[in-house]
């Protein structure tokens, strides 16, 4: 789209009124896009068609719809991270990884739907309503980003802004068939303005904006854009050192780290491994270390911190799904003091030398995104037993979280799911590891996984 707007080939104007009638086609029945921006979005598409009749030099985005999710500040829209409470908030200036993507070229044409503070791996509230996978709706969308993934799974844009601080861009991405990037710490600039308090250790610990696409080059181009530091923004204050040849070796681990990992996302990885051996990687099986451990050091880290923050607040939310969520959440993780949450805080630093050193002799490491397919629809609300299964199957996701690495999830096709009415098809895949601010290692990896499987997407909701 970007070339050809450049080319003046098409217009911005004309991508931007295909995305639009989209969105009017096909949004009902998904509900990814909970704030239109027709108007503002024909405005800044007409900018970008005059800038291109005058020679002016064009950014990677030039003229290309994106989405953006609902807790990220952008100029003149409420910030309401899905609550009543903050519908009001309204943002006088951009975060910095929207100002990116402006500054790229690309046009907003819409806000996407979180659950209440993006904090489930499940896309609904009692602000905007519920979010459907269009692959099948009485399965997740994921969370949080789910609005984000259905608007690029059902073809409303190409690219959406998500964030991720236990699975949030990777998960959405894997129950639609998409790829979608978890950033290596301090990567993407973000800040909130409208943020209230001084913001909690986990999320500056472990939170990180990323995009979402239907293809690896798209993700790698909207990162590329994304991934321009800020001054608002401390963790992105140094560009990354200039980055070395890696040898082509990739660790695979999916049964042989978690003894409970469903079929699915067994045959997944084995399918993505079967593709980088082809195209002649060396894999190996091996695991990394301490990854029960960093399953209860995410647990450790939040819950006194990001959790505790919540607690007074959420009755205040007006949504008792958040609420019963984070009560399953906290029954199946077990309680934990500051104390606690301190220590893992310290104990993550030597973790995570000890997989750089893994990583210095595996360049990347190929395993599940999640240990389970797609959960039915609001799982995590049904019971405190269902809600520990959701959290067990999430392990592989809420490692990486810890640890800051760069994650890039990709899929790998269609597996056969028994469901209450017969057997249906859902979307799998896997989801690739790096060390820090190595991207482009995921990226390699990616290119080739994605040229040996079927593209997904986009669908049609069904």
């Amino acid at each position: 789209m970007a070339a050809r707007v450049a080319k003046r080939e098409l217009t911005a104007a004309a991508l931007v009124e295909a995305a639009l009638a989209r969105i009017e086609e096909v949004n009902p029945a998904v509900n990814a896009v909970v704030r239109r921006m027709d108007d503002e979005a024909r405005r800044a598409a007409e900018l970008a068609d005059r800038a291109a009749a005058d020679g002016q030099p064009l950014g990677a985005l030039h003229g290309v719809p994106v989405t953006v999710k609902i807790n990220i500040d952008q100029r003149g829209h409420p910030t309401d991270n899905g609550t009543a409470l903050y519908q009001d908030l309204v943002a006088a200036a951009d975060n910095p990884v929207v100002a990116n993507l402006r500054a790229a070229g690309a046009i907003v044409v819409g806000r996407t739907n979180a659950p209440v503070y993006s904090m489930r791996w499940f896309t609904d509230n009692t602000l905007h309503g519920a979010t459907y996978n269009p692959w099948h709706r009485e399965y997740t969308v994921g969370g949080s980003s789910g609005g984000a993934a259905a608007s690029v799974s059902s073809g409303m844009v190409p690219i959406a802004h998500g964030n991720d601080i236990g699975g949030s861009v990777r998960y959405p991405a894997f129950c639609n068939g998409l790829v979608g990037l978890r950033p290596s710490y301090g990567r993407v600039p973000s800040f909130n303005a409208t943020a209230k308090g001084a913001g909690s250790v986990a999320s500056q610990l472990m939170a990180v904006q990323g995009p979402i696409a239907r293809t690896v080059r798209d993700v790698e181009l909207a990162f590329a854009a994304m991934a321009v530091p800020h001054i608002d923004d401390p963790r992105t204050g140094s560009m990354p050192a200039p980055l070395h040849p890696a040898p082509r070796r990739a660790a695979v681990l999916a049964r042989s780290a978690w003894p409970d990992c469903h079929p699915t996302a067994v045959r997944a990885v084995e399918q993505a491994a079967q593709a980088l051996a082809a195209a002649g990687w060396d894999v190996v099986e091996a695991v990394p270390p301490g990854l029960d451990e960093l399953h209860r050091m995410w647990a450790a880290i939040t819950i006194p911190d990001l959790m505790g923050a919540l607690d007074p607040v959420l009755p205040a939310a007006g949504d008792p799904n958040i609420v019963t969520a984070v009560a399953y959440w906290r029954q199946a993780l077990g309680e934990f003091t500051a104390a606690d949450g301190l220590a893992a805080v310290a104990r993550r630093h030597g973790l995570l030398r000890q997989w750089q050193r893994f990583l210095a002799e595996w360049p990347v490491i190929v395993m599940p995104t999640s240990l389970q397919p797609p959960f039915a629809r609001l799982a995590d609300v049904e019971s405190p037993a269902m809600a520990a299964q959701v959290m067990r199957a999430q392990a592989p996701l809420l490692a990486i979280s810890v640890l800051g690495l760069p994650a890039l999830s990709v899929p790998t096709g269609l597996a056969g799911v028994d469901a209450v009415h017969g057997r249906i098809d859902l979307p799998t895949g896997v989801q690739l590891v790096a060390a820090p601010g190595r991207e482009d290692l995921c990226f390699a990896a990616g290119f080739v996984i994605e040229a040996a499987m079927p593209r997904l997407c986009p669908i049609d909701p069904r």
